[in-house]
């Protein structure tokens, strides 16, 4: 087993677009050739595009792009633009009069960051798309991470910086990698040592609050709607071949990287999402495929909160291990 990058899977790429005065931006997975594909949302407060058409009792076999976007429920008009960037290069489910790409996405709450008024749109989907490769995906405060922020149990002023991460690992010909936005209510864990690395500080922003200590000790009522700003969005995938229903099956085994380490995670505040999807190109067992889809994300949220930085006066993991 080694580690490679999520772009060395065959048959996707991944591309980023960000405004840093909105502090928001959107991710793209493109998979022109077509990819099965499953979600699984776990997360009480979901923003989501075409899930239902990933049910293995509907029609639809492949997509043909992922969108993971800020900007709340406003951040899925960025799916526009990579449904016009698909069509014009002849992408997509064949009607007869046109192809329609499949692009299914999912978005997180981070208006209250930077400019609330600016927002992932059209614009910005078609120049993620553009800047689509199959290169190494840079990771931190980028993309759909570029304003996500972690443990808001105290409020936005106490909250630290989120990000984008990715992981992926090769075993034999098979590849399952793992990319995610992390926006989450909860506080992040080193899962090797139990220790919060990320989350609610305290007053004296030099430690940790302990989401779950503190909501248990508290029992938190408050007039104030300190629970909005949430969710954490990604996506596994993989060479493999994959059913429908066994994408499914993969996108929900994948949320045990959620589980490993965000406390809590899967709140009634949170949108948690994550979807999965096969390129197809190798034969492999689908409960190893699981099992990798499942590390690789618990890596990738490590990776998204060691990577991010400062923004909008936001602390980062770096500041506070400077």
């Amino acid at each position: 087993m080694k580690e490679i990058h999520f772009t060395d899977i065959e048959g996707i790429k991944v591309g980023h677009q960000q405004d840093f005065e909105g502090v928001t931006g959107c991710t793209v997975v493109l998979c022109e050739e077509g990819a099965t594909a499953g979600v699984d949302v776990r997360g009480g407060a979901p923003g989501t595009r075409e899930t239902d058409l990933l049910n293995p009792v509907n029609l639809i076999e492949n997509i043909h792009g992922v969108l993971l976007s800020g900007g709340s429920a406003f951040g899925l008009d960025a799916a526009a633009g990579v449904m016009q960037y698909l069509e014009e290069k002849g992408v997509g489910f064949d009607v007869g009069v046109t192809r329609v790409p499949i692009v299914v996405g999912a978005v997180l709450f981070d208006l209250a960051v930077g400019n609330p008024r600016i927002r992932p749109n059209k614009a910005m989907g078609y120049a993620a798309c553009k800047n689509a490769s199959n290169q190494y995906c840079p990771e931190g405060t980028i993309g759909a991470g570029t304003g996500g922020t972690i443990g808001k149990f105290l409020g936005l002023e106490y909250a630290m910086k989120g990000g984008l991460g990715t992981y992926c690992l090769q075993v034999g010909e098979l590849k399952v990698g793992a990319l995610v936005a992390v926006n989450s209510f909860g506080d992040v864990i080193n899962p090797k040592t139990g220790d919060i690395i990320a989350g609610a500080l305290n007053p004296d922003k030099s430690s940790f609050a302990n989401t779950e200590k503190s909501m248990i000790e508290k029992l938190h009522h408050s007039e104030k709607n300190l629970f909005t700003g949430n969710t954490t969005i990604g996506l596994v995938a993989t060479n493999g071949k994959l059913t429908k229903s066994q994408a499914n099956k993969i996108a929900s085994i994948a949320h045990n990287g959620y589980a490993r380490t965000i406390r809590p995670v899967h709140t009634m505040v949170d949108g948690d999402t994550i979807f999965a999807i096969g390129t197809g190109k190798v034969v492999a067992d689908i409960d190893v495929i699981g099992l990798l889809a499942a590390r690789v994300m618990e890596e990738a949220v490590i990776r998204a909160i060691k990577t991010a930085t400062t923004i909008a006066g936001i602390k980062s993991y770096q500041d506070l291990i400077k």
